[in-house]
């Protein structure tokens, strides 16, 4: 599956940060992550720090699907509202989504303390504003929802928005649970971490075949190796459809730009994640070392070639839209890329068995926030093998 454009700013940015090698012999282990990205590294960190043994398998190099071509944002906020999402799967589940979201951002950065290396993280405030006139009572009606269950956020009116930024919205909300990382060196730190802890990783070793039997899963590869395992856990991303007998997503192409470094420490109030209540939405962060990323302009189709073929247009189209709110900032585009986005009924992941694959786990953290579902995917995959309940068991599973 094309996942994305040749240069997207990650990448280009970090390089390779380290090599693996492919597999080269059979062998049997606890579990097999199918899956080389931010969501097969969250895993196979918790796994191992947990003692399980285990190894990951990619056809790609690490770390170069669809995580390099992230826009790398950690949100709390569903793609789908908590009003919405109330009305979609029950005002309990919907509230224990948006907890969890909050809960799995300070993880991630418990995690990102440990390591010696700097992936980019750091707390941001996040101001989702509403694009439209008609829209502003969707924003304070989601104001009051979530700060009834105790998350801390501000609303702002037409004047409080025009006091601290260029440009004017009806109404907003200022959340203080929000944060940035690097995406593609925190997979790469994850990898290092879980290696120490017994963690086998190869890459460019396609998994050609499946085999699911009552006494476990056998892996053969495209080179020939076989490799049987207690337990698969599938996390490749949006090319985990195809292992799902029904559909349960539908791609997108979604595009993205970075500046040039501009020499200011504050491009706009505090640096907050900015984004909207237009679906697609438009958004914009600044990157840590003085750039701003602006992504958005999604078309419902999956196609690479077409997909391709429209990404200089839309970069400029993502340009022209963030001078009309920063009109003073002189952005000069350095990066412009595109790849493939997937977005679930409900905006919620799945995570879990499906009927009729034994020994086999799902780990899709598909839409906006996949990172801070692919951390959820983690702890809760992680606690179903050590035979504890999650609270989002129920939540995301396959059959809701």
């Amino acid at each position: 599956m094309d996942l994305r454009t040749e240069s997207p700013f990650w990448l280009m940015k970090n390089g390779i940060v380290r090599s693996y090698p492919s597999l080269k012999q059979s062998c049997t282990i606890d579990v097999a992550i199918l899956g080389g990205g931010i969501t097969g590294a969250l895993i196979a960190y918790h796994l191992t720090k947990a003692g399980i043994s285990a190894i990951m398998l990619d056809k790609r190099k690490i770390g170069m699907g669809s995580t390099c071509a992230s826009t790398c944002l950690l949100q709390y906020e569903i793609d789908t509202p908590l009003g919405e999402l109330t009305r979609l799967v029950g005002k309990k589940k919907a509230e224990q989504s948006y907890l969890m979201c909050i809960e799995a951002i300070d993880k991630i950065h418990a995690i990102t303390k440990s390591f010696n290396a700097d992936v980019g993280f750091s707390y941001k405030k996040s101001f989702y504003y509403a694009s439209k006139e008609k829209e502003a009572e969707e924003i304070r009606s989601e104001y009051v929802l979530r700060k009834g269950i105790g998350i801390e956020l501000d609303i702002l009116e037409r004047d409080d928005i025009k006091a601290i930024f260029p440009f004017e919205a009806p109404a907003g909300l200022m959340s203080a649970a929000g944060a940035q990382i690097d995406a593609y060196c925190f997979t790469h730190e994850l990898l290092n971490e879980s290696i120490k802890n017994g963690l086998g990783v190869f890459d460019s070793t396609e998994v050609v075949e499946i085999k699911q039997s009552k006494a476990g899963v056998e892996l053969k590869t495209n080179y020939g190796e076989t490799v049987k395992a207690k337990t698969l856990i599938i996390a490749c991303g949006y090319e985990s459809q195809a292992y799902v007998p029904k559909k349960v997503v539908d791609f997108n192409s979604s595009f993205a730009i970075v500046s040039e470094p501009i020499e200011s420490p504050t491009l706009w109030h505090e640096n907050c994640l900015i984004w909207e209540t237009a679906r697609p939405y438009l958004y914009i962060r600044a990157t840590d070392d003085g750039r701003i990323l602006v992504g958005g302009k999604d078309e419902p189709f999956y196609n690479p070639e077409k997909r391709d073929r429209m990404t200089t247009k839309k970069g400029k189209l993502l340009k022209e839209a963030f001078m009309k709110k920063f009109p003073d900032i002189d952005f000069r585009t350095d990066f412009c890329w595109s790849g493939t986005f997937a977005e679930t009924k409900d905006g919620l992941p799945y995570i879990g068995t499906i009927a009729g694959q034994p020994h086999t786990y799902y780990a899709l953290g598909f839409g906006g926030n996949g990172i801070v579902f692919s951390q959820i995917a983690a702890e809760m995959i992680k606690d179903k093998m050590l035979g504890k309940k999650h609270e989002g068991d129920e939540i995301f599973k396959f059959t809701r």
